[in-house]
């Protein structure tokens, strides 16, 4: 177990340059007086690791010094051939990158796990896009991957939601969600995402920025996927479900509103159950519930069930006139 950490700390110091002692123990779940004694015996072993005092200091390898490491062990080498997705790869340009690198490591493989990453390959596949639903390929996703990489500015034509608006960007990454592209960028100093398949024209300037060495592309995703989850969901209703309607809601609700559906009451005679669940506003709600068709009864709040009363009496109004016309 010291083995595997003290090989994952100078990793970490070799990727990283200067890492405090608290950012390693909670790499490797360990106490920081642990970590210590761990970066004393890397030094009695001739590792140049030295340390710089102050505010800002921590661990360092010493310039120029790197680690060569061979000894990965069988579940590391498998889950190497899971990483990444070939299809994402290939959008970005890194196709053939990928397929090379992936031909090199099991090159280097010892024969036994050569063949265990043949079976990973063989019985696993990631498919990102969800059900019934195709991969973007947007058309500028390239070109602002190679802006992303080189830290140039950007200048776009983007469609939103309610117009179209022109804007100067510092394109600080690419996250893949669902089969969709999206672009976080920099914009009067603020991060903001953009879905690229909605970038209608692109110009990748010579002008460079500096990328900022604080920000954290997953913290930030996380974050921005929960506050939208809360834009999207920003109100709560009292619904009645029947067993199969127990079921879509399983199946269609996104995972934010399954997360934080709520039991109110054990089942009845016939299965039905009140739950409590995250909704969206009146109109999107209705068409949330109508979707459920007779498998749903909206109890609270009214307002909700007074609109969707309202909305299956204008339906009901619509389909009786079109019998008539066809009577």
């Amino acid at each position: 177990m010291r083995a595997s950490r003290l090989i994952n700390i100078l990793t970490t110091l070799q990727a990283k340059g200067l890492v405090t002692a608290e950012v390693l123990a909670a790499e490797n779940d360990v106490s920081v007086r642990t970590i210590y004694r761990d970066i004393d015996a890397l030094s009695l072993a001739g590792i140049p690791v030295y340390s710089e005092r102050g505010s800002d200091g921590g661990y360092r390898l010493l310039d120029g010094y790197r680690v060569r490491l061979n000894g990965l062990t069988p579940a590391e080498a498998e889950a190497m051939f899971l990483t990444g997705i070939p299809g994402a790869a290939a959008d970005l340009g890194l196709g053939s990158l990928m397929a090379g690198a992936q031909k090199k490591l099991t090159a280097a493989l010892p024969e036994d796990l050569r063949e265990n990453a043949r079976r990973i390959q063989s019985k696993f596949h990631l498919d990102a896009p969800a059900w019934l639903a195709e991969g973007e390929q947007p058309l500028h996703l390239q070109a602002i991957a190679d802006a992303v990489w080189h830290s140039k500015r950007i200048r776009m034509r983007y469609r939103s939601w309610k117009a179209e608006k022109n804007r100067v960007a510092e394109p600080l990454g690419i996250v893949m969600k669902g089969g969709a592209w999206y672009l976080v960028a920099r914009v009067d100093g603020t991060p903001r995402t953009y879905r690229i398949s909605r970038v209608l024209d692109l110009i990748v300037t010579d002008e460079r920025f500096e990328w900022p060495r604080d920000f954290d592309l997953a913290g930030y995703w996380d974050a921005n996927t929960r506050r939208l989850e809360l834009e999207l969901y920003p109100n709560w209703a009292t619904v009645r479900l029947s067993p199969w309607g127990l079921k879509e809601i399983e199946h269609m609700a996104p995972p934010y509103v399954r997360a934080n559906l709520q039991f109110i009451d054990e089942p009845d005679e016939q299965g039905w159950r009140t739950v409590r669940l995250p909704v969206a506003q009146e109109r999107m709600a209705v068409s949330e519930m109508l979707k459920l068709a007779t498998e749903a009864e909206v109890v609270d709040p009214p307002e909700l069930r007074a609109a969707t009363r309202r909305a299956v009496e204008t339906l009901r109004a619509r389909y009786a006139d079109a019998t008539d016309l066809t009577s």
